[in-house]
């Protein structure tokens, strides 16, 4: 693809990377095939090709975003299938990320809009805060028929019948492996996933230790950065991802780490960015690229410690695959290779490339694609009559699990509980 960005333009780091994807699209329209967005909607410009149309003409222009690319923009779920469809290399991600920075800095959005965002931005990327949100929420969700916008019922709807304790294990502190050492990983504890689902990091740490992990919990974590970071508020993700990379490369420095261990799918395909998005900081570009290249899926991890191999068990496992996982860091087969190894037998949806709608806060935001698209999900899932559905991310857990009956876990559980370790809670409540 041809582009007329000016030298003054190319200056701007963000711009240059942008002019670099834009000229690698031969607008082939392989992406079509693949787009959630577009099979539902049907639109040209709620395709991958249609959007970097609207960005070209945005960000060669210089213009301030307008409401028609601000919507097909936003429409996007970043599930990056373009990106593993792509037969020329697109780079779909920074470019579309650039283009929710620019909106951002250059769009007046609708007061509604600006205030939803801006709470979801503070909210979500803080444990504590996001706790009390859920209890709010589950207060409200018996009068949600009253609220006028449809996005405020499902904030009110994401709220879990039953928010989970606090974990201790989330604290920073080290944990001893229980086998011989073979690696000593840093775990990220992610931030909603802390509030949601306490079980997935304390049967991560069980599993880590029991292979010979020592796990540590560093001093200074917090949130990845990925929801801001897709909201294109990038002081407030950098400043998240920044504070990250201090905290494990602290770690790093004082004891070694021989990997960062990420058990939401989400998290990782960000974290392992971070060279990128710190490419332009003299301060921070060295630590960045050093962290995104320790940065792993726990599928990753587990594989390299070596799981042992289980006696067949009968269970059949409907495998999810997180669009983070399997398209933004092209890990397709390593989950489901681990929970065959533990014994379980393993299926897969129709069309396992399409995303389930979650896609961060997609689901909050675009509700009624997001309804449409989790209701196929599901239906493919079911289709394989299991007796769980596994999944590598929360948000796709919450997002499946309000559409079913079938209990549904993270595959780390599973396999913690293959390996001598307590059955998944949610096994146990669907069972009583």
């Amino acid at each position: 693809m041809q582009t007329t960005f000016t030298p003054e333009q190319l200056k701007d780091p963000g711009i240059a990377r942008a002019n670099e994807v834009l000229r690698s699209c031969v607008h082939c329209g392989f992406c079509t095939a693949t787009c959630p967005t577009y099979q539902v909607l049907g639109d040209e410009l709620d395709s991958p090709r249609g959007r970097i149309y609207l960005i070209k003409d945005m960000l060669e222009k210089g213009r301030p975003a307008d409401e028609k690319t601000v919507k097909h923009i936003d429409r996007c779920l970043s599930c990056l299938a373009c990106m593993s469809t792509c037969p020329s290399g697109v780079h779909y991600m920074h470019l579309v990320d650039q283009a929710r920075e620019y909106i951002e800095a250059t769009y007046k959005r609708p007061l509604m809009d600006r205030v939803l965002r801006s709470v979801l931005a503070w909210v979500i990327p803080h444990p504590t805060r996001f706790r009390l949100a859920l209890l709010l929420a589950k207060v409200g969700r018996p009068f949600a028929f009253l609220m006028p916008d449809a996005r405020l019922k499902a904030m009110l709807a994401m709220a879990p019948k039953q928010i989970p304790p606090v974990s201790r294990n989330d604290d920073p502190q080290t944990f001893a492996p229980q086998s011989p050492r073979k690696m000593r990983v840093a775990l990220m504890t992610g931030c909603a996933q802390k509030a949601l689902n306490t079980d997935i990091n304390d049967a991560t740490i069980r599993l880590l230790r029991r292979l010979g992990a020592e796990v540590v919990v560093p001093e200074g974590m917090g949130c990845c950065g990925a929801l801001t970071h897709h909201m294109g508020k990038a002081d407030q993700s950098h400043a998240s991802a920044a504070a990250n990379i201090r905290a494990f490369m602290a770690e790093h420095r004082a004891r070694g780490l021989d990997a960062i261990v990420i058990n939401t799918s989400g998290c990782g395909t960000t974290v392992k960015d971070y060279g990128h998005m710190f490419r332009s900081d003299a301060a921070l570009a060295e630590d960045a690229a050093t962290v995104a290249g320790l940065a792993g899926d726990i599928s990753e991890v587990l594989t390299k410690l070596g799981l042992p191999e289980g006696e067949a068990k009968g269970i059949k496992v409907a495998y999810h695959a997180a669009c983070s996982l399997q398209h933004g860091q092209q890990i397709k087969t390593l989950p489901k290779d681990l929970l065959k190894r533990a014994g379980f037998t393993v299926v897969e949806p129709a069309d396992s490339h399409l995303c389930c709608g979650s896609a961060g806060t997609y689901n909050l935001l675009q509700p009624e694609i997001s309804q449409q698209l989790k209701a196929r999900k599901v239906q493919t899932l079911e289709a394989k009559a299991p007796d769980i559905i596994a999944a590598g991310n929360i948000g796709c857990m919450m997002q499946i699990g309000s559409g079913t009956g079938v209990p549904v876990v993270h595959t780390v559980e599973l396999l913690d509980w293959a390996t001598g370790g307590p059955k998944p809670p949610a096994l146990v409540a669907a069972e009583g």
